[in-house]
């Protein structure tokens, strides 16, 4: 039992020193600092809401909060399985050097996507107060979302952080797939708006699943439903399984390829 906290204890020291030196670095030299945690969704709003207000004219009540929502849960599981999928090649010295739990870098890379979500909430905040959104007490199912898109997220950070270390095309082709993945999602359309054919394959998309289930709570103010909970739960759950098993299974042969 003392090993295994004196285990925690480390990694959990390790695991605050990385997100911590990620916080610095990304926020060293910058003006504003951690204002850009909440500024860049709120302008990124602005851009998309004048766009897609005149040129497609979508018929979406509060349109800029509808599209915030969806704009800054899926840019947190973006930022956090792009920066997980390189975290083992990038910190190859160190993995060279010492003895370390390797499942600590691309955890880190979530915990600090999350970190920088939880500061841009901030923004959606201000674009409630604005259109005068009160939330009901369904909003504290949020830390709930969070947590199954976190598993979800952690999943596949650490299914292509395996990956990446033995085939590097893995790193451009995500960055493909997240740009299909994007237009695949309703963060800036109605689902009503799809074809017939299209609505199984949106059906498919978990992503689709973990934005309507922010909306409900936070836009609609409504409790989802024990469907849309239940497939948010399960695509968490699964993504880790896997994700982790795989990354158990190959780390061993880490620092042959790195």
């Amino acid at each position: 039992m003392a090993f295994n906290k004196e285990n925690f204890n480390r990694d959990w020291f390790i695991l605050r020193s990385l997100v911590s030196k990620d916080f610095k670095l990304k926020y060293r030299r910058s003006a504003l600092g951690v204002l850009w945690s909440v500024l860049n969704p709120l302008l990124m709003m602005v851009v998309l809401t004048a766009v897609f207000s005149t040129v497609f004219r979508f018929d979406i009540e509060n349109f800029p909060l509808y599209l915030i929502l969806g704009q800054t849960l899926f840019t947190f599981m973006s930022d956090a399985t792009s920066s997980a999928m390189g975290s083992i090649i990038d910190s190859a010295p160190l993995i060279k050097k010492i003895r370390i739990n390797k499942v600590l870098f691309p955890l880190e890379k979530v915990c600090f996507a999350l970190v920088n979500f939880v500061v841009s909430l901030i923004a959606v905040a201000a674009v409630m107060l604005f259109f005068r959104i009160v939330p009901t007490v369904n909003i504290l199912l949020l830390p709930f979302l969070l947590a199954m898109l976190f598993m979800f997220s952690l999943g596949i950070g650490l299914l292509l952080s395996a990956l990446s270390v033995f085939f590097r095309d893995v790193m451009h082709l995500w960055s493909v797939l997240l740009t299909a993945w994007t237009y695949a999602t309703p963060l800036f359309y109605p689902v009503d708006i799809l074809p017939d054919w299209a609505v199984p394959i949106m059906n498919m998309n978990p992503m689709y699943y973990y934005v309507s289930y922010f909306r409900e709570i936070a836009l609609y103010g409504n409790t989802p439903s024990l469907e849309q909970t239940l497939v948010c739960l399960l695509c968490g759950v699964g993504a880790l399984i896997v994700g982790l098993f795989v990354f158990k299974k190959q780390e061993k042969k880490f620092i042959l390829y790195v």
